[in-house]
């Protein structure tokens, strides 16, 4: 990837039907709830989902699930997006390692061969769902016994939801087992997700056929945060065409007061 700064171009930001817009995960309830609940009491629309535009002025969600489901559940019709491209590097596309922990991990495995439609094999096979890493070092693989890309995402769903019931659940981008054990003192096992391409995320959410919450790992270069267009012009009854033209030209007073600020650097945020 370049990576010169000057090379990002600012946020495509665009106002669309909310129903328009598709997830390729299953949307986390749990996360959604409490966000409903801030947005009801919300004046401004502050970090909008990114999603990637496709044929018939449809958009599939690169990041952002939990906010577009809580708008449509709000009864909200269009939704603010930043529209992003695969085919540029201003995405780049990776998964995230799940690390089991506060378990038991024998029961996890036991938990995991009696799920349905999947195969727990020892050792690694590069048609694996996904590989479990166990702390003391064993390594089985996930295997479906379905083709159909419906049932291997749903069998994927399965296997996540086996421990993100009964067990504590941390995300990392972190693929070295060491690093991790030590960063995660009460991990039991490590899950190890197989990469995917773009069409992979586009035919999930075209095909309803969706993947586990947490597991896609979008990063997006140039992404629009803290906006802070008021709540109330998404809500209003004008067209969604007039719409898109009050909110380019709120954008172009927000550049033009150079109150719009571009950060280059790669970040920890601790406060989230």
């Amino acid at each position: 990837m370049n990576s010169n700064p000057h090379s990002v171009a600012p946020p495509n930001l665009r106002i669309v039907q909310v129903d328009d817009v598709l997830s390729h995960e299953k949307a986390d309830i749990q996360r959604s709830q409490p966000l409903m609940e801030r947005l009801k009491r919300a004046e401004y629309f502050t970090n909008p989902p990114v999603v990637a535009e496709v044929a018939g002025s449809r958009y599939v969600l690169m990041d952002g699930s939990n906010r577009q489901l809580s708008l449509k559940t709000l009864g909200y019709r269009h939704i603010i997006v930043q529209i992003a491209e695969y085919e540029t590097n201003s995405v780049e596309l990776g998964v995230w390692q799940h690390i089991v922990a506060n378990w038991d991990a024998q029961r996890f495995l036991r938990t995991l061969e009696g799920i349905s439609h999947i195969d727990v094999k020892p050792g690694w096979h590069s048609s694996a769902l996904a590989h479990v890493q166990l702390r003391d070092g064993p390594v089985y693989c996930i295997q479906a016994t379905e083709d159909d890309l419906a049932e291997r995402n749903a069998s994927l769903r399965k296997v996540v939801e086996s421990y993100h019931t009964r067990a504590t659940l941390y995300r990392t981008p972190l693929t070295e087992p060491g690093q991790i054990w030590s960063l995660f003192p009460t991990g039991v096992a490590l899950v190890m997700f197989r990469h995917y391409q773009p069409q992979d995320i586009i035919n999930a959410a075209l095909q309803a056929a969706y993947l586990p919450p947490g597991v896609s790992r979008h990063i997006i270069h140039g992404r629009a945060l803290n906006l802070n267009y008021p709540m109330k012009r998404l809500l209003s009854a004008l067209p969604l065409a007039t719409k898109n033209e009050e909110l380019q030209d709120w954008l172009r007073e927000r550049f033009a007061e150079r109150s719009v600020r571009y950060y280059a650097e790669a970040t920890y945020q601790f406060a989230e």
